[in-house]
C-alpha cells in the first residue's frame, strides 16, 4: 500500500518543482509562452542567468530562497520569485532584490548608458493589495505628472494568484491559460487551457516527467519539509515569547496581591502556573 509521500501530488506552487521546470535545458519555450504573455515584450532570445543548484539550495542553505533568473533578447534581466506564504516582507523583500540585482551586472566600467533593466516578478499565493485586479505592474512617474514615467531601470509584477481563482478569466488570454496552469485548483480551466495552449500540452507532458523523477521529488519534500519546520518553529517561538510576557504580568499582579482568579483572568496562565511564581 503507498504511503502518505507516494500518494502526493507536487505542482508548480513548490518552488522547487517551478525552478526546475523553468530552468531545465529544453524547456525555454515554457518560460518564454509565460514570460511573453505576462510582460506583453517580443522575446526573440533567452538565457538563464544562472544555473540552479537545488541540491545545495535545499539542503546545505537550509531551504534557502529559490528563484529564476533570465535574461531577455540580450538586455531585459527577470528575476521570478514564487511566494506561497505571507511573510510580510515581499515589497521590502523585492526592492532589496532588485537593487542588489542590477548592481551585480554592473560591469566595471560600464557607462550608466549599458545598465540593462531589471523586472521583479513576484508570483504569490497571497492576496497583497485591495485592489480586484490580480496582475499589478509598477511604474515610477512624477508627482504631478502622472503621464510622465521618469524610471524604467527596475520595475516589480505581482501576481495574486486567490484573485485569479475569484474571477471567471477568459480562458483564449494565454496568460490566464498559465495562470491556470501554475495555479493547478481548477481543473475544468486547466483543461481549457491545455486545449487552447499547445506549449501547455507539452509542459503537461514535462509536469508529468518532473513530479515523478524520484530524485526531484526528494527535493520538493526536503523544500516542503524545511517550510513547515520553519513555520512551527515561529510559531513555537511565538507562544514561548507570549507565555513569557504573560509571566512577567503575573508576576508584577502577584507583588500587588491581586486576587489569584483575576491573574488567571488577565495573564490566561494556569492555577498551577501563577503558584509556581510565586
Amino acid at each position: 500500500m503507498k504511503n502518505e509521500t507516494e500518494l502526493k501530488v507536487y505542482n508548480l506552487k513548490n518552488d522547487v518543482i517551478f525552478t526546475t521546470f523553468f530552468s531545465r535545458k529544453g524547456n525555454e519555450e515554457f518560460l518564454v509562452d509565460f514570460l511573453n504573455a505576462l510582460l506583453g515584450i517580443k522575446i526573440e532570445k533567452i538565457s538563464i542567468r544562472e544555473e540552479v543548484n537545488l541540491e545545495k539550495l535545499c539542503v546545505d542553505e537550509k531551504g534557502g530562497r529559490l528563484d529564476l533568473q533570465a535574461e531577455l533578447n540580450d538586455g531585459i534581466i527577470v528575476n521570478i520569485e514564487l511566494q506561497i506564504a505571507n511573510k510580510h516582507n515581499i515589497e521590502k523583500r523585492t526592492t532589496a532584490y532588485s537593487s542588489r540585482t542590477m548592481s551585480r551586472n554592473i560591469a566595471r566600467g560600464e557607462k550608466y548608458e549599458d545598465i540593462k533593466q531589471v523586472i521583479m516578478v513576484n508570483i504569490l499565493d497571497y492576496n497583497l493589495f485591495e485592489y480586484e485586479e490580480y496582475v499589478s505592474n509598477t511604474v515610477t512617474v512624477l508627482d504631478k505628472h502622472r503621464e510622465c514615467e521618469v524610471i524604467s531601470l527596475i520595475k516589480y509584477c505581482f501576481v495574486e494568484l486567490p484573485k485569479f481563482r475569484k474571477q471567471h478569466p477568459d480562458m483564449n488570454n494565454k496568460l490566464n491559460q498559465w495562470l491556470a496552469f501554475l495555479d493547478d485548483t481548477d481543473r475544468g480551466l486547466i483543461k481549457m487551457a491545455e486545449e487552447k495552449n499547445k506549449v501547455l500540452q507539452k509542459a503537461r507532458i514535462e509536469m508529468n516527467y518532473l513530479t515523478g523523477d524520484a530524485e526531484v521529488r526528494r527535493l520538493a519534500e526536503l523544500r516542503e519539509k524545511w517550510e513547515m519546520d520553519r513555520i512551527s518553529d515561529l510559531s513555537y517561538a511565538e507562544e514561548k515569547g507570549k507565555k513569557v510576557k504573560a509571566e512577567e504580568i503575573a508576576k508584577k499582579l502577584l507583588k500587588k496581591k491581586v486576587e489569584l482568579n483575576e491573574i488567571i483572568e488577565i495573564t490566561g496562565l494556569t492555577k498551577e502556573e501563577i503558584e509556581k511564581l510565586q
